[in-house]
């Protein structure tokens, strides 16, 4: 299996969110519900970014064990659906962004690969998959996209979800009332 992006090129070191910036990002992007409906324009917006960005991207979003979208943009391969499984796979056991998990293990000086005991053939702690978390419920699903840098895999989902929940989607505020 190819190796997935690490670092873009002239990439600044600034531009990679540290430990907290990743667990902020979790505590904000929270939905109040997570449909079919959500799951298709959350798709849809972000194979609309990654087209405008020329971007050789799977994007793929999963709820409760079902694939509800994916879509394989040009330049993208079998290998970033492989990749997309790997992701999805760190989110639903950690319940937290594939980034996010992969940065622990590093801030304790040690990488997922070496410290989780977990297959890298089966899991991997890269950039690109993020919790769909529900308010009052938790993680049912993920939505995942690889083809780009794993930084940039992570930014393109963290963008798309904040465009979606800031647009009116279904986002759950501290202090409102759930349906």
């Amino acid at each position: 299996m190819s190796s997935d992006k690490t670092a873009s090129p002239g990439a600044a070191a600034e531009s990679t969110p540290t430990v907290e910036e990743l667990e902020a990002q979790e505590r904000r992007l929270v939905f109040r519900r997570f449909t079919h409906d959500d799951a298709w324009a959350l798709g849809s917006l972000l194979v609309e970014l990654a087209r405008e960005r020329q971007a050789p991207v799977a994007v793929d979003i999963h709820r409760a064990g079902q694939q509800l979208f994916h879509a394989a943009l040009p330049g993208s391969t079998p290998d970033n659906d492989a990749w997309i499984a790997r992701k999805r796979r760190v989110v639903e056991r950690y319940g937290a962004a594939s980034y996010l998990v992969g940065s622990r293990f590093r801030a304790k000086g040690t990488t997922f690969e070496a410290s989780s005991r977990l297959d890298p053939d089966v899991y991997a702690a890269h950039g690109g998959s993020f919790p769909v978390r529900v308010a009052d419920v938790g993680v049912v699903g993920a939505v995942t996209v690889s083809g780009l840098p794993q930084v940039q895999d992570h930014l393109l989902v963290v963008e798309a979800l904040e465009r979606f929940l800031g647009a009116g989607g279904p986002i759950a505020r501290p202090g409102e009332r759930r349906e």
